[in-house]
């Protein structure tokens, strides 16, 4: 008989135990709000946007540059992964506003220019990063209705499933050359997609992706009993990487989140919360996300809002929780854009939250005007505007 994994026997006691949750969580120390200042968050969402556009697009080429105010130059100054995220922000730009130049003016140039910079197709060592392009052509694909960004998607989809292996019990591997680094960078981002394209196209296969991506991550690399998601297991010596970011937190509780409202099944919901939890105390100082540096660190927290906005607007919040997780956002969007910036009128963002050092490259600002949408967005949900 097959043994039962630690996430089917903890699936099991939730369900014994849910009725007797009285549905209040304490208060989390460390995430009061500043003192909010009256932001028209929606005019400041723009102003991330329009800079991000202003100093990064790179119009000749079709992609962002990864430096402020430079030219297409060597490899170095083109990052793949951040194109996603990069151009996320137009996506978030366009259903905000409805500003149709957003979609004629970037889309398509964005789709063609990064396959041409990428040598004439999508497909990359790296699966987290395919899984983030992918992630990016199923927005594009909502957004529009166009089917060549889904089949691009699907395409990506299909060569990221070959990442599954055995080794290390499943998951899908960081790199196509080592199997046998098994991350949550390339697994959470996996199941996202497997949930999105069954949101799309309702492929039972595609949900069935997503839960075994799930429980492999939460079996391998969850701590159930803080919340934490740590970085990777190596197949090789059993070694788990016990290293911490919002990025990691962000997809696992973004995946628990969806599978959530799919399948009403609260245990998701209830380790999302936890994973959100996690990050508001063990990633934070003073109630704002933590820097995470510069380079890859730099898009981390921007990753982690994008599904941490989802959830703070989740109805299945206990009133303790939901209060809590909105005060967060709103005192990393107070701090960011009265401390963080040097001039609102064409803000750059660096990497942290809380002032601003002077340094910023395509991920920190790319973070901070995923926040600002963010905030917008649920100004817009509260006031119905």
């Amino acid at each position: 008989m097959r043994i039962r994994s630690l996430f089917s026997v903890l699936f099991l006691i939730a369900l014994a135990t849910q009725a007797c949750q009285c549905g209040k969580s304490p208060e989390e120390p460390g995430t009061e709000p500043e003192k909010e200042t009256a932001v028209d968050w929606n005019k400041a969402a723009d102003s991330g946007s329009l800079s991000l556009v202003r100093h990064f697009w790179n119009p000749g080429k079709g992609f962002f540059n990864y430096d402020p105010d430079k030219e297409d130059g060597p490899d170095k100054d083109w990052s793949y992964w951040p194109q996603a995220h990069a151009m996320d922000i137009m996506v978030d730009a366009y259903l905000r506003t409805r500003d149709e130049s957003y979609k004629t003016i970037y889309f398509d140039k964005w789709y063609t220019g990064v396959k041409q910079k990428s040598g004439g197709n999508y497909y990359n060592n790296y699966y987290d990063d395919m899984e983030w392009i992918c992630l990016t052509m199923i927005r594009l694909y909502e957004a529009t209705k166009d089917n060549k960004y889904l089949g691009t998607a699907q395409d990506l989809w299909n060569d990221i499933k070959t990442g599954w292996n055995e080794q290390g019990g499943g998951g899908v591997a960081w790199t196509k050359d080592r199997p046998w680094s098994k991350n949550a960078c390339s697994n959470g981002p996996a199941g996202l997609i497997a949930m999105r394209l069954y949101g799309i196209q309702k492929n039972e296969a595609d949900l069935v992706w997503a839960k075994k991506i799930f429980e492999w991550e939460y079996d391998h690399l969850y701590d159930p009993a803080t919340g934490k998601v740590f970085d990777n297991l190596n197949a090789q010596t059993g070694a788990i990487q016990d290293w911490l970011f919002t990025y990691n937190q962000g997809t696992f509780l973004g995946l628990a989140h969806e599978l959530w409202k799919v399948t009403n099944e609260r245990m998701y919901l209830n380790i999302a919360v936890k994973s959100a939890s996690f990050t508001l105390t063990g990633l934070s100082e003073n109630g704002v996300l933590k820097s995470e540096g510069m380079g890859d660190g730099g898009l981390f927290k921007g990753v982690f809002v994008r599904y941490f906005v989802k959830l703070i607007q989740d109805e299945g919040l206990t009133q303790s929780e939901s209060k809590r997780f909105a005060s967060f956002l709103d005192n990393c969007a107070n701090s960011l854009w009265t401390k963080g910036i040097i001039s609102t009128d064409d803000p750059l963002f660096g990497p942290d939250w809380s002032r601003n050092d002077g340094n910023k490259d395509l991920g920190t600002h790319v973070s901070g005007a995923a926040l600002l949408e963010a905030k917008a967005l649920l100004e817009r949900n509260k006031t119905g505007k």
